[in-house]
């Protein structure tokens, strides 16, 4: 019996196109809700392979695709695909030098600063391996091309907008991010994968006055640093240091004029648990203290707190994640460098989970490096590893190979551990 690892040796693709294809999805990346561009290439690539079902326009620019192969279970995998607006600096020379204008009108800049040009690319290298390695399972698999996952709202449009009317309906559902690890490595991890993160936008009405006659004011500025100020005792003093908590004030405008108490400060915050009860009362917290600092200011006027993303938690499914352990270690080296079991779960937050959550199924979430090796070794002998760019870096900048070959390779192996024969 041919074992999984040789399934997967034998039937990838040759990965030369597709190192050329993640250099154009790189080089032409496009925001949340507007990735027009970016679903016409991945639907014209579906195509070629003349074996799959292609449904397009499903939540936005979000399609999915359906490879029927005999009777059995049917598996779900998923890549997402918008890009972010950051201003590369990475001096890659397919470095993307693209500007478009956002959901609201503004003009970004644009830059796959996250890593969807991998999880595009090796999806669809991926979906030829599957196609060539047919006689070597049995099953359904739907490949989920997600929209708008860096607005927590792609996952979510697409299922509303009847997914699952177009699609049958998975048993699980398996997806995986890169990350600054070194490349090369890859890892499962029992329980909660992803933390939970509420965004908001903070507006802090005031009453605007000459830089002269503060006495006139209610300084909306002012009570703003309080605010921030306080906010970061939520964590610092109001959390267990066993338990995980971030509270983060990203943005702060206010005002124009060096002489001009400005009418209003625009804040947005960013906050993350790890458990649900922690949750609940730090955004308790964070409007507690919101309404606080008003009345110490002595300002009549509320603060108004809108919700603007929400990611639910990411947990891996046991019995999925244990059987991914067993074909993850096989089809690579384990240790330090290649399979890890327990690997850090992912820092920032995913909405995957809900195209199984929606429809009561288990997933798994699978993490995998990115960073040139060399670099790596380097930076870790010199404990300097913090200089590593991250996700959402704009110099993220994650090596094609090895780290395109780990995700094609995990993506296979994650089918054939399920629908095997």
């Amino acid at each position: 019996m041919t074992s999984i690892s040789e399934t997967v040796k034998a039937h990838r693709p040759d990965l030369g196109p597709y190192e050329e294809l993640y250099k154009h999805f790189h080089a032409n990346p496009e925001l949340s809700f507007l990735e027009e561009e970016t679903a016409r290439k991945i639907a014209e690539n579906l195509r070629k392979f003349d074996a799959y079902e292609v449904f397009t326009g499903i939540g936005g620019h979000g399609l999915a695709a359906v490879l029927r192969n005999g009777p059995g279970k049917t598996i779900l995998l998923r890549a997402d695909i918008d890009g972010l607006p950051v201003q590369e600096q990475t001096g890659l020379p397919y470095a993307s030098t693209k500007r478009m204008k956002d959901v609201t009108g503004v003009e970004k800049p644009v830059m796959h600063a996250c890593g969807h040009d991998m999880h595009i690319t090796s999806l669809l290298a991926a979906a030829e391996g599957l196609v060539s390695a047919r006689d070597k399972w049995s099953g359904t698999v739907v490949l989920v091309f997600q929209p708008a996952e860096e607005r927590g709202a792609g996952a979510k449009a697409m299922v509303e907008d009847g997914l699952y009317k177009k699609v049958p309906v998975p048993d699980f559902a398996i997806s995986g991010h890169v990350v600054p690890f070194r490349a090369g490595v890859i890892g499962t991890k029992h329980g909660l994968v992803a933390s939970s993160a509420d965004s908001f936008h903070l507006n802090i009405p005031g009453r605007q006055s000459h830089a002269s006659t503060p006495h006139t004011s209610l300084d909306p500025i002012l009570q703003a640093a309080h605010t921030i100020t306080r906010l970061q005792t939520i964590v610092s003093r109001e959390t267990n240091p066993l338990d995980f908590a971030v509270v983060t004030v990203s943005s702060f405008h206010a005002g124009d004029a060096e002489n001009i108490i400005p009418s209003h400060a625009d804040l947005k915050l960013d906050v993350r648990a790890a458990v649900p009860q922690t949750r609940q009362r730090l955004l308790q917290s964070v409007q507690r203290i919101v309404e606080a600092e008003a009345v110490a200011s002595g300002n009549p006027q509320m603060p108004t707190l809108t919700r603007t993303r929400e990611f639910p938690f990411l947990f891996n499914d046991a019995g999925i994640t244990t059987a991914l352990e067993k074909t993850f270690s096989q089809v690579f080296e384990v240790g330090p460098h290649g399979y890890n079991a327990d690997i850090p779960r992912l820092q920032g937050s995913e909405d995957f989970g809900i195209l199984a959550e929606s429809v009561g199924k288990p997933c798994c979430f699978f993490l995998y490096g990115s960073m040139d090796p060399e670099t790596w070794d380097r930076l870790e002998s010199e404990q300097r590893l913090e200089e590593v760019p991250g996700n959402h870096s704009p110099r993220f900048a994650p090596v094609v190979r090895p780290t395109l070959g780990v995700a094609v390779n995990a993506f296979m192996g994650s089918v054939l551990t399920f629908l095997g024969v």
